[in-house]
């Protein structure tokens, strides 16, 4: 089965590149379309049915590309709104939320923590994944202000290192040994992050799940590109398009556009 459609991408600002990174080094002859709906960041503190909305406009505006799959790079947007999202289109949809059962199932302490946005860690999606592990101590921390930080491309300034420490600390102190980033802008804080955990408490972000996700989908139900891809990713941003060229590095053209 071959598709030679692009890969559609999306998430409420710069963070779901952390996702499109893992798709992109395991899927590297797919043309790939991201969408940084920055203007609207961060989801997590919109209502349910302001973040439904947001999402089926990045989702029609992904379509009218051609799109034949569409990642919900977002924590916040797969937890409120993909269940609408397939209701409503054809498209299959890949989603992302926290890694809450590899760290249970693999957490010695019986305790983790779970740094995420408002949105995902008050939706019903979350708090039901979160039932299904009641031997496990879950640790949860709305990460107020760091997706702003990072939109705003100040990742390595003294308030984000004061934030972290203060987020983290508190977990440190309940004796975790797996910290679960639960938002795709979180994963460029790692190293921030290892500065403040112990050595021994593992870090978990859905990556590298989400990109084999992909990859089985296409493979089941979509198809592969027949073709060498020599095209160049597609960025499209609504606001503050530096900030997404200095997280892509300035390797690849980024298209500012009103969506």
């Amino acid at each position: 089965m071959t598709n030679n459609n692009p890969i559609g991408v999306f998430d409420s600002g710069i963070g779901g590149t952390s996702i499109w990174n893992a798709i992109h080094d395991l899927l590297p002859n797919e043309k790939t379309i991201y969408l940084a709906d920055s203007k609207n960041a961060p989801y997590g503190q919109r209502t349910k049915e302001e973040i439904v909305a947001l999402s089926k406009k990045n989702v029609d505006f992904l379509l009218e590309q051609n799109c034949k799959i569409i990642v919900v790079a977002c924590n916040t947007a797969t937890t409120n709104a993909i269940r609408e999202l397939r209701a409503e289109y054809d498209v299959p949809f890949i989603g992302i939320e926290p890694a809450i059962k590899p760290a249970a199932n693999n957490s010695k302490t019986q305790v983790i923590g779970i740094l995420a946005t408002k949105g995902t860690l008050n939706s019903e999606l979350f708090n039901k994944t979160a039932e299904m592990f009641q031997h496990t101590t879950i640790i949860e921390q709305v990460g107020h202000g760091l997706v702003q930080l990072i939109e705003d491309g100040n990742l390595n300034s003294p308030e984000m290192t004061q934030l972290l420490e203060s987020y983290l600390q508190p977990m440190i102190d309940a004796n975790i040994d797996y910290l679960v980033l639960g938002c795709s802008h979180y994963p460029y804080l790692i190293p921030q992050i290892k500065k403040i955990l112990p050595e021994h408490i593992q870090i978990i972000d859905s990556g590298e799940a989400v990109a084999r996700q992909t990859q089985n989908v296409l493979r089941e139900k979509v198809g592969f590109t027949d073709t060498q891809n020599n095209d160049e990713p597609i960025f499209y941003v609504n606001s503050n398009p530096d900030v997404l060229k200095s997280i892509l590095e300035y390797k690849y053209p980024v298209i500012e556009k009103d969506f």
